[in-house]
């Protein structure tokens, strides 16, 4: 039988290979062969760039999604469970630390699996990690949202949508993601975790993972056609990302950010905040319009009212306890790395221009995520005036020999254009 099931899934990449479509039964036996490991890396990635130079109609999308899912465990929980998840690619922008004890606060569960940083400077597991454990398995994740309502762990050791891991890992010396894996990936991920209502949120910019509005409007389609296949609720926010939401990138600044916010400290990152209340708004809208008396109630209000009123920081110090952090934690104690360097700008002008990607290219020199007090600090915005001299942004590293590397690379890797 094994035997048989190895062939169809290899009859079936053979024919995705010549452009034509596959039914279910077929897509389930190449998911099922991958999640177990018996197809091998080379047929693997045979089907990742046929499936997705060809591209899938939209029922494959749905097959594969489905697949996905039936091949792997899934976390159980009754009633609304709430979500968020963002198409990514933005360094510095943490929303999700923000948003989930304002969504647990509001009295909707959300069991917030997310990603360590594959390409980027810091994933939200790497950047939760600097205050609590994020390793749990599904059962301790349904008895944390059982207690507090919420948490924030790393999912890739959950085995949710396993076949989807492996394919990562076959994608990810090649640096390749196509937009319907990016589709298949986190709607996989979402049904195995159980969410019922769920806010996308889909940045779009010159340097970002998604560069014009066009694709961004397919992949919305996309995913509204799959949340209508599988009975989920969702919600899209397709929006202009120009620059990084936050002031820090790599985890220790980003989680500083995440506590500035959170602790409505005069000083804190506006945009980042004015950003999570919007994706908050919008999901508790959602769960609120399948709430009985609470339909119509305006989510962004009382999204800003839980911020506003320090329950999210409540909440979020009850989330850090029961995942086994210290609760009492003072972020500004937690500091980046000791040897630091200013970058000045070399002419007077503006900024006009902040590239995401080489940013990323510098905090991956400076030793992010591994390092967790390693990255950058945004003194400056786009559109600020600046002088000669003034200091744009502040490198952090452990390693003082990734540091020189990190500032000798700044030399021609531009990551602010003055004009």
């Amino acid at each position: 039988m094994k035997s048989e099931h190895r062939q169809l899934a290899i009859d079936a990449i053979k024919k995705k290979l010549t452009g034509k479509r596959l039914s279910y039964y077929e897509i389930f036996a190449i998911m099922d062969e991958i999640a177990n490991q018996r197809l091998g890396p080379v047929l693997t990635t045979y089907f990742a760039a046929a499936g997705f130079t060809e591209g899938f109609n939209d029922e494959e999308l749905f097959f594969l999604t489905k697949a996905m899912v039936d091949t792997g465990p899934k976390l159980h929980f009754k009633g609304i469970v709430a979500d968020k998840h963002s198409t990514g690619g933005v360094a510095g922008t943490r929303t999700t630390m923000i948003l989930v004890p304002i969504i647990a606060a509001a009295g909707f569960q959300i069991p917030k699996t997310s990603s360590r940083a594959i390409t980027s400077p810091a994933g939200t597991a790497d950047t939760m990690e600097v205050v609590a454990p994020v390793t749990f398995s599904p059962k301790q994740i349904e008895a944390l949202v059982a207690r507090v309502g919420g948490c924030i762990v790393w999912g890739g050791h959950l085995g949710l949508a396993p076949a989807d891991d492996v394919i990562i890992q076959v994608e990810q010396p090649l640096a390749f993601e196509s937009f319907d894996k990016i589709i298949v990936s986190i709607m996989a991920k979402k049904v195995a975790s159980g969410a019922t209502h769920l806010v996308l949120d889909i940045p779009v910019g010159p340097t970002m993972k998604i560069q014009h509005f066009k694709d961004a409007e397919v992949i919305a389609k996309k995913f509204s056609f799959l949340a209508g296949k599988l009975a989920m609720k969702v919600i899209l926010d397709i929006n202009e990302a120009l620059e990084n939401a936050g002031r820090g990138i790599g985890p220790v600044l980003e989680a500083r950010d995440v506590f500035a916010v959170l602790a409505q400290d005069p000083d804190r990152p506006l945009a980042l905040e004015a950003k999570t209340l919007r994706l908050a708004g919008k999901l508790l809208s959602l769960c609120f319009g399948d709430t009985k008396g609470k339909e119509g109630t305006d989510g962004e209000a009382v999204a800003r009212e839980i911020l506003a009123s320090g329950q999210a920081m409540k909440k979020m110090r009850e989330i850090i306890k029961a995942q086994g952090g210290d609760p009492d934690i003072d972020i500004t104690h937690v500091t980046p790395g000791k040897f630091r360097h200013e970058v000045g700008s070399p002419r007077a002008g503006r900024v006009s221009r902040i590239d995401n990607r080489q940013i990323t290219v510098v905090c991956r020199i400076l030793g992010c995520p591994t390092d967790k007090k390693a990255g950058m600090y945004l003194n400056r915005k786009l559109e600020e005036s600046v002088d000669k001299g003034d200091i744009l942004c502040t490198l952090y590293s452990s390693d003082k020999w990734r540091l020189q590397e990190a500032v000798e690379t700044m030399k021609n890797v531009p990551v602010y254009t003055i004009e």
